[in-house]
């Protein structure tokens, strides 16, 4: 089995400006406001379906009034592409529940 190929901050800096996400010690975080705690786990639990149906798991911090997930590819060592796509999709989750990001570091 061909191992991914893990990406720099450089090649997704690109792709995450403007997004919840930042790409730091080999992973991508990030995290949304939340109006309270019900409204984070219902935005866990999408992303669980998600992750389930990609196969790659997001490591998730839920808390009151905010959720924080963080994305790598064990097997590559790194961030790759399935990452980004992940990130992508928790990103269009949120915006279904109404959920803002904390941030738009975005690189």
């Amino acid at each position: 089995m061909t191992r991914p190929q893990t990406l720099s901050p450089a090649e997704t800096s690109d792709e995450l400006r403007g997004s919840a996400f930042r790409h730091a010690s080999g992973a991508l975080s990030g995290s949304f406001r939340t109006p309270d705690f019900a409204t984070g786990a219902r935005l866990v639990a999408l992303v669980a379906e998600i992750a389930e149906a990609m196969n790659h798991h997001p490591d998730v911090t839920l808390g009151w009034g905010s959720v924080t997930f963080a994305l790598t590819s064990h097997d590559a060592g790194g961030v790759t592409a399935r990452d980004l796509e992940l990130a992508r999709r928790i990103s269009a989750a949120a915006k279904e529940l109404g959920i803002e990001p904390e941030s738009s570091s975005g690189g």
